[in-house]
């Protein structure tokens, strides 16, 4: 009797895991799902997505299903069910609909370190006044009224520490340098007289950022959030500090927030000291991981590095002296230079998505998304096509010139789309254009160790790319 009663409840677990097996690899929808796989369960194709190419053509995860299923098809990463889109109409829909039937959405990894339970990603006048407060400190009129020549005397001495050592690990060093310049604008920080490496803990928390989120002591996650709460405790100490002591304030991010958070009730202390890290943040990885890239490419192609030369030296040689801080209308003129940016950030493309969740079920393209599934949107998958750019893989600098600007806006979004278009968009291109600038007017370079490009999925660069800087002898 009891082998029979332990053979029916094997036969029922059995049943019950069958039933389960099917009910997620069939998902429930009021309409047809996109064409795809929901992977094991649980953990879904996960692992796939997370295996190193060491190619900056697209991920091999992505490219494999766009080319079996379409450019729309669904997965499931981490737990949960995404819709994947390298289609523009589909992806520009999704942008138009933010605030109606899709919101925001991150990882849980992300969602831990960056937003915990602010309004992150609220839109309305909570999303107009962190924009307004990002574009007033690091937008076009405060670039061209104060920070371009600031920013130039940092590469400036920034260019001359390099020089003075054997060799520079490109994209740390480029992380510090770019960090310690947008955190002087925002907190005030001097990494030459502060006691907190900000380097440091803003390196620990990009390590673990993309790992599984398990947070359990030696884990890559467990470590990612240790250093956020660092960098968050000492910032929030100096939130707290600056508020509390009106007569040190010196005009900059942290002290507009002292005086907003007497007038905005959702701009808590938690939001504010989230909004001052995430800030720091995107700078700390973005521009540093374009500017690495851009080294790499132009020690591949010296002949845009002479073309880049020829441009700067000429801005030069216009000028009555030389020796002059550079200015707006030169950084307008710079037309190769934003060329060679615009084809460093399409290689490139930092993020491996931009992430969006539907708030109800969204119906588009014959497809229906259901409620709460998180959609990726792949600019990559657009800008590595040669149905978008010829020979997509090749660093092609001139291809610029030519292309429609408008329709190229409908794919081409390195900043991001729709109402979270970055509004730090200017600023980094400003800072790259700043840096090459002084670099090739006063510098010369030699790589001693070649960086090993791999996505994984975002960019990342192995071991590093450690070049010798010397100055130019006039």
């Amino acid at each position: 009797m009891w082998n029979v009663m332990g053979l029916s409840l094997v036969a029922l677990l059995l049943i019950y895991i069958t039933h389960w097996i099917a009910k997620w690899r069939n998902p429930k929808c009021n309409g047809v799902l996109p064409p795809g796989s929901m992977g094991l369960p649980l953990i879904g194709e996960t692992l796939s997505l997370i295996i190193p190419s060491y190619s900056l053509d697209v991920h091999p995860f992505i490219k494999k299903r766009l080319q079996k299923y379409g450019p729309i098809f669904r997965t499931s990463l981490a737990g949960r069910p995404v819709v994947i889109s390298a289609d523009p109409e589909f992806n520009n829909y999704i942008f138009q609909q933010e605030g109606k039937s899709v919101e925001l959405w991150y990882m849980d990894t992300i969602s831990k370190v960056f937003v915990g339970d602010t309004k992150a990603n609220a839109t309305g006048v909570i999303h107009k006044y962190i924009r307004s407060t990002f574009m007033k400190h690091f937008g076009a009129e405060n670039l061209k009224e104060k920070l371009l020549p600031q920013m130039e005397d940092c590469v400036n001495k920034t260019l001359h520490s390099w020089s003075s050592r054997a060799s520079v690990e490109v994209k740390y060093a480029a992380s510090v340098m770019v960090l310690n310049f947008s955190a002087k604008q925002m907190i005030s920080y001097d990494a030459e007289k502060s006691t907190e490496n900000l380097s440091e803990k803003f390196a620990e928390v990009i390590q673990g950022l993309m790992s599984f989120p398990l947070n359990i002591p030696g884990t890559g996650y467990y470590k990612c959030l240790k250093g956020q709460k660092k960098v968050t405790t000492m910032l929030r100490d100096m939130l707290n500090e600056r508020c509390n002591s009106p007569e040190t304030h010196r005009g900059d991010f942290i002290d507009q927030l002292c005086n907003d958070m007497e007038k905005e009730k959702f701009l808590t202390e938690d939001f504010g000291v989230l909004l001052i890290f995430g800030g720091l943040f995107a700078t700390f990885e973005s521009i540093s991981a374009v500017l690495t890239l851009a080294f790499s490419l132009l020690e591949q192609h010296p002949s845009v590095l002479q073309e880049l030369t020829a441009e700067h030296d000429a801005i030069l040689k216009n000028r009555e002296n030389p020796n002059s801080p550079l200015t707006w209308d030169e950084y307008k003129s710079m037309t190769f230079t934003l060329q060679v940016i615009n084809e460093t950030l399409r290689l490139g493309n930092v993020a491996p998505g931009l992430l969006r969740r539907a708030l109800k079920d969204v119906t588009i393209k014959g497809y229906t998304i259901p409620e709460d599934w998180a959609i990726m949107v792949v600019p990559s998958a657009l800008y590595l096509s040669p149905k978008s750019f010829k020979d997509p893989l090749e660093f092609n600098p001139w291809r610029w010139k030519d292309l429609d600007s408008l329709a190229t806006s409908k794919i081409f979004m390195p900043f991001g789309g729709g109402l979270r278009q970055c509004a730090g968009a200017e600023y980094s291109r400003v800072f790259l254009a700043t840096f090459l600038h002084v670099f090739v007017t006063k510098f010369s370079s030699t790589t001693i160790k070649e960086a090993r490009v791999a996505r994984n999925p975002i960019l990342a660069f192995g071991d590093g790319m450690h070049i010798k800087f010397s100055g130019k002898t006039v």
